[in-house]
C-alpha cells in the first residue's frame, strides 16, 4: 500500500515539522494559557480535526483548486485573518472585564467545546495548510505500488496523529502552567493579553507572509 522507505522518511520529516514552533502551536499555547490544560488539549484536537479535513481534501484533489484559482486563496486568507482578529478582540475584552471586576479574578478563556471549534476553524481557514499538503504529501507517494489516494490518506492520518501528540502535549503543559499563574490576578490578566497578542500576530503573519499569493 505504501513504500516503506518513503514512509520512514516521511515519519522523520513529519516529526521535525510538528516539533517546530509554528502558527498552530502558538495558537494552542495561547488557548491553554487562557483556559487551562483541558482547553489547550481541546484546541489541539480541533487543530488536528482541521488538519484531517485538509488531508482528505488533498487526497480528493480539492486542494489543487486553491493553487489554480488565486482568488479562492485570497478569500480564505482574509477570512482566516478576520477570525483571528475576532479571537484577539475577545481575549483583550476578557482582560478588560477582569480589570473592572472586584475580588478574585473569575476563570477566563473559552470553554472546552469552544476551544475545539476555534482550533478547527482557525486551521481550516489557513490556506497555507492547503498549499503545504499539495507540496509536501506527494513527495512520499509512489503510484507504482498502490493507490495514490490511499497513500495520501495514510500519510495524512499519520501527520495528523503526530501533530496531535505534539500539540496535545504542548496544550497540556501550557495549560498547567497557566493554571498555576492564574492564582495571581495580574498574571491572569497578562495571560489574556498574551493570547490577544498571539492571535493578532498570527493574523498579521497570515496576511503579510512572503509566500502569500
Amino acid at each position: 500500500m505504501i513504500d516503506s522507505s518513503l514512509y520512514a522518511a516521511f515519519l522523520v520529516a513529519a516529526l521535525a515539522l510538528c516539533l517546530s514552533p509554528g502558527p498552530d502551536m502558538m495558537f494552542i499555547v495561547a488557548m491553554g494559557g487562557r483556559g487551562g490544560p483541558t482547553t489547550g488539549v481541546m484546541a489541539a484536537v480541533g487543530v488536528a480535526t482541521g488538519a484531517f479535513v485538509h488531508a482528505i481534501a488533498a487526497m480528493l484533489g480539492l486542494s489543487a483548486l486553491f493553487a489554480a484559482v488565486p482568488t479562492l486563496y485570497h478569500v480564505l486568507r482574509w477570512a482566516g485573518a478576520a477570525y483571528l482578529v475576532f479571537l484577539a478582540i475577545k481575549a483583550f475584552r476578557e482582560r478588560g472585564e477582569q480589570d473592572a471586576a472586584d475580588g478574585a479574578p473569575r476563570p477566563a478563556g473559552p470553554g472546552r467545546l469552544r476551544a475545539f471549534w476555534q482550533g478547527m476553524v482557525t486551521n481550516l481557514l489557513n490556506p497555507k495548510v492547503i498549499l503545504f499538503n499539495i507540496a509536501f504529501l506527494p513527495q512520499f507517494v509512489n503510484p507504482d505500488i498502490g493507490s495514490p489516494m490511499l497513500q495520501f490518506l495514510i500519510l495524512g492520518v499519520t501527520l495528523v496523529l503526530i501533530g496531535l501528540a505534539v500539540d496535545g502535549t504542548v496544550g497540556l503543559l501550557s495549560g498547567r502552567l497557566a493554571a498555576a499563574l492564574r492564582r495571581s490576578r495580574r498574571a491572569a490578566r497578562a495571560l489574556n493579553v498574551f493570547g490577544g497578542v498571539v492571535f493578532t500576530g498570527l493574523a498579521v503573519r497570515l496576511l503579510l507572509a512572503p509566500d502569500a499569493r
